[in-house]
């Protein structure tokens, strides 16, 4: 490169010589340029038979050239540019047109003494002979590449832990699927440390803040040569550990984890005992990293209820889809009125006439046929929707029962039953909800009757005393569904002002073969008949079950002996039927 060197210093007054001369000059006008350019430059010229040769070069260039052992400037001493290589076939994609771009990237030295440099071409007008030229100009990216690896540094780790983060963990299992190994699986663990929210309200952000470094330093005692460990979230971590012995390896490794934890955590002056929940994914061939990581988490949530790590299931999860994707459909359902309210009958078991009905819903999905109540209601529940279910049940029960009364011409002697969950009376106006479905359908609240389990009490026995209070000011009957199933005090029976004990259809379908369901009915009875209750039987399938129901002296009774629950004309016919004379 000493020509080119020679060149960069040549007088403006300095002319080309021929091209049968050997060694091109650079004209006045060449040098002039480069010497103006704050960045290494040089113009190339396309030679007819010395392929590519630098006609002209500032100073930067020059030095470039000397300190640098690129192999891209790997140039002769007449300035030729190599016949082969990156840089070579740069310019000829570039006056060819192939790549108008003309950009090359290349890396000077190795490690942390690494130079890194980019080559860009720009066009200049032909010569007068023709010949085809540009401009090259060599930018150091150093101080930016390293500065975006810093960037980067810092945006892959965590910034309280000093460990990698969600995103860091993310390409670190990303790296795995182009390694093949036959007796090496991977699998991801994720490790959510519990109650830490009431830590850290308790004690504050700061001592959390400690709680967590401290746990995650207890975290990497558990890791052995190879595996990675991350924080994920608040107070979640992800651990990626390789597997000799499949599964059993992952849940060795989760057991390794919540032993180093069994011992307190010593956090201003307090000792503290920490415990977590640990979910295993076992990793897939071409499995999405972030869908593996969910898979993970999946398994969290089983393992906080099974109370020790658990392993990520298909079936399970696609369970959940399932409950997932019925929580979207039911919302579609309710707002476009898609379900029906049936009504079975519920008999006096003295006169076996129909004394009422009670209201139950049904929904039958346009693509996947008839969906049990008993798994969408849970779904109702768990997703909030129970509240906007529960209105529209309320409401359409009491028109219901306006209904009847229009089309016979009077007021019939019928109540209908409408059962509330334990979400609704938590967290609705219960009161509210029954005075407008009145109001709006001109019944009065002693054709109503509201059914609550026992869960409803036990949650907040306070605020269902005071529903239970509401309900019977507007002259509501009120029932306890399923007696005998819950953990409800007897206490509560006795302060309440419950009129109805609904037994679950456990007891009574057993009492034609176990003594104790007998025993079991029999104390219920009694129960009420002491307290002032009337009772009802689910559940009846047999005239047997029913003529001893009756015997033993329980009010009423409903179950497929009588009827399945009808639909509201069905129903009407029912009553006229059985009620008749």
């Amino acid at each position: 490169m000493q020509a080119a060197a020679q060149l960069s210093s040549g007088s403006p007054k300095s002319r080309r010589t021929t091209e049968k001369g050997g060694n091109p000059y650079a004209l006045a006008e060449d040098v002039a340029l480069l010497a103006a350019l704050p960045i290494a430059a040089a113009i190339i010229e396309q030679s007819d038979t010395e392929g590519f040769v630098a006609t002209a070069s500032n100073q930067r260039f020059s030095d470039l050239v000397t300190r640098t052992s690129a192999a891209a400037f790997a140039w002769d001493k007449g300035c030729r540019v190599p016949s082969e290589g990156p840089f070579t076939l740069l310019l000829y994609e570039f006056f060819s047109g192939i790549n108008p771009t003309g950009e090359l990237d290349f890396i000077d030295g190795d490690g942390v003494s690494a130079h890194y440099f980019r080559v860009k071409l720009a066009p200049l007008p032909r010569m007068a002979s023709g010949k085809l030229r540009c401009l090259l100009s060599v930018v150091d990216r150093t101080v930016e590449v390293q500065a975006e690896r810093a960037l980067r540094a810092e945006m892959l780790r965590d910034s309280l832990t000093g460990l990698p983060n969600r995103l860091s963990f993310t390409e670190s299992i990303e790296s795995l699927e182009g390694v093949h190994d036959d007796e090496i699986e991977h699998a991801v663990l994720v490790v959510d440390m519990l109650r830490f929210s009431r830590i850290n309200e308790s004690m504050g952000t700061l001592a959390g803040d400690e709680l967590l470094i401290t746990f995650a330093r207890r975290l990497i005692l558990t890791l052995r040569a190879g595996d990675i460990l991350a924080r994920t979230g608040g107070n979640e971590f992800g651990v990626l550990v390789s597997l000799r012995r499949g599964v059993e390896d992952a849940l060795k490794a989760a057991e390794r984890i919540q032993e180093v934890m069994t011992t307190p955590f010593k956090i201003s002056d307090l000792e503290i005992r920490v415990d977590c929940a640990v979910g295993v994914a076992l990793m897939q061939p071409g499995q999405d990293p972030e869908e593996l990581f969910r898979s993970a988490q999946f398994a969290v949530k089983q393992a906080k209820q099974a109370g020790k790590p658990q392993v990520y299931e298909p079936r399970e999860a696609s369970a959940a889809r399932r409950r997932f994707s019925i929580e979207t459909e039911l919302r579609r359902a309710l707002d476009k009125d898609q379900l029906r309210l049936f009504y079975q009958p519920l008999i006096d078991l003295k006169t076996g006439k129909v004394s009422g009905f009670e209201a139950l819903a049904r929904w039958t999905h346009e693509d996947r046929g008839e969906i049990s109540p008993n798994e969408f209601i849970p779904v109702a529940e768990e997703s909030g929707l129970i509240l906007q279910l529960g209105r529209w049940a309320m409401h359409k029960a009491s028109q219901t029962l306006a209904d009847w009364d229009s089309k016979i011409g009077q007021q019939l002697p019928l109540y209908v039953g409408v059962n509330l969950s334990a979400i609704q009376v938590a967290r609705d106006d219960i009161a509210g909800m029954v005075s407008s479905a009145l109001k709006s359908s001109g019944i009065s609240g002693d054709r109503l009757t509201l059914e609550l389990t026992e869960s409803s009490i036990v949650q907040d026995p306070g605020r269902a005393t005071r529903v239970f209070d509401a309900l019977k000011a507007l002259d509501a009957t009120v029932a306890m569904d399923d007696f005998g199933t819950g953990y409800s005090s007897l206490a509560y029976l006795q302060r309440l002002p419950i009129d109805v004990l609904k037994i679950d259809r456990s007891f009574v379908s057993g009492m034609m073969v176990d003594p104790d369901s007998v025993a079991i009915v029999r104390a219920v009875l009694s129960l009420a008949d002491a307290l002032g209750m009337s009772t009802t039987a689910e559940g009846i399938e047999t005239v047997e079950l029913a003529t001893t129901l009756a015997a033993l002296g329980c009010s009423s009774g409903q179950g497929y002996y009588f009827a399945k629950p009808l639909e509201a004309e069905a129903a009407l016919e029912y009553w006229a039927s059985r009620n008749r004379g």
